[in-house]
């Protein structure tokens, strides 16, 4: 690279369950992460009442001992409270900001975009699940002989980890953070942060370029330079998200109390399935096509599922699948393998013959799941199509194309 080779630090979570070794740990825990919880609330509605103070500094001068005189935390505990609380508002800035509020106008039925911002907000975000952040050192360290030392309200206490590949965090390039301690089904959990510095993307060593259609009936569908396509098949995805989508409409028409507690483990039930679908199906990708590969997904920001030409029931899974998840963990597994994920337009990919070029709409047949060009005659599947006019577009990038794009030519 010209000026010397750059770095960049890549995070991983790993999750650690914890083997209690005393009766009483659990019941330290739980203090420790209520006590927690009930300070992130308060922090949270500080911010709601004084429009949204986002500067950590700022909002610790102000409310730090008033934390730690009513909910009895440490200081570092105090500190990570204040700014978990403020990390969750940026993040809800930043998705409120990706997803502009639609809607539809009632006369002439068209379809209009808005931008949002906290302001939007009509309370304060809520903390319901008892969880603690914990500073490295400070609240929890990695002791010589493998086990864990995690600081409570009532005192240091000492566990067992239980992590399957754990070791290959400690060969010395991996730098622990903060930690997160859960109990998820009963069981205790420490999710961890650690940190690697990796070599930034370079271009010139790129080998391959995949281009990576997302949708539901194929989770992905991906078309490499040398003409290879594989396709990751959905239906056994769909029908699962099928027996979610009944089962919660059954529960919601009760409305009771028992119905509603139902739902709640429901959600995080379905949310954990679909966050290890999309780890399993990124570290695939990844492994598939190894180092030095520039992988292409389109950008999703304003595209409207609000479409009539799709049935109800897929729009709907459309609109609630995890796009933009897969996304982030194929992201982080590439900086891992040197590699590199970009987005680029999502313009005319499924209505572009990747052959001759010609831009028709309905040269696309959603039934059939075919795309049949009716100026060269070039017929293949769509997603398909997708994954190949995407993949284009990232060998554009490569060739110096900052923002590559398909436009509507007067051939067209």
């Amino acid at each position: 690279m010209k000026g010397g080779e750059r770095n960049m630090e890549q995070t991983v979570n790993i999750k650690v369950k914890l083997n209690i070794l005393e009766s009483n740990t659990g019941i330290k825990f739980y203090k420790t992460m209520e006590q927690y919880r009930l300070a992130c609330n308060y922090v949270s509605k500080y911010l709601f009442d004084n429009h949204f103070p986002l500067n950590k500094n700022e909002v610790q001068k102000e409310i730090y001992n008033t934390i730690r005189e009513i909910f009895n935390l440490k200081s570092q505990m105090t500190i990570s409270c204040i700014r978990g609380v403020i990390a969750r508002y940026k993040t809800v800035k930043t998705q409120m900001a990706r997803r502009l509020y639609k809607y539809q106008d009632i006369n002439t039925g068209e379809w209009y975009r808005e931008v949002r911002d906290l302001n939007w907000l009509q309370k304060p975000i809520t903390f319901n699940r008892p969880q603690v952040d914990l500073q490295r050192n400070r609240d929890w360290s990695y002791l010589s002989n493998g086990q864990l030392s995690i600081n409570t309200l009532d005192g240091r206490v000492k566990v067992n980890p239980i992590c399957h590949g754990f070791d290959q965090y400690l060969d010395g390039t991996w730098k622990f953070g903060l930690a997160k301690l859960l109990k998820t089904s009963g069981k205790w959990y420490l999710h961890i942060s650690a940190t690697k510095t990796v070599s930034d993307f370079d271009k010139q060593t790129v080998k391959r370029v995949v281009g990576i259609d997302r949708g539901l009936r194929f989770l992905a569908t991906s078309y490499d330079e040398q003409g290879q396509t594989f396709f990751f098949n959905g239906k056994a995805i769909m029908r699962k998200r099928n027996k979610y989508q009944k089962l919660r409409a059954e529960l919601q028409a009760k409305g009771t109390k028992s119905a509603k507690r139902r739902l709640k483990k429901l959600s995080g039930r379905e949310n954990r399935w679909m966050s290890d679908v999309n780890h399993c199906l990124s570290k695939t990708l990844v492994q598939k096509y190894d180092v030095n590969t520039l992988f292409v997904l389109e950008n999703l920001n304003g595209v409207s599922f609000e479409r009539t030409d799709l049935p109800k029931t897929l729009r709907n899974q459309n609109k609630t699948w995890a796009f933009y998840q897969l996304e982030q963990f194929l992201t982080y597994k590439a900086h891992l393998h040197n590699s590199e994920v970009v987005e680029v337009s999502a313009k005319y990919t499924s209505q572009r013959c990747p052959k001759c070029g010609t831009i028709k709409k309905s040269n696309r047949n959603h039934e059939k799941h075919e795309y049949h060009c009716t100026n060269c005659n070039y017929c293949s599947n769509d997603d398909r199509i997708g994954a190949m006019n995407i993949q284009l577009l990232g060998t554009q990038y490569i060739s110096g194309q900052e923002q590559p794009k398909f436009e509507v030519t007067t051939n067209a």
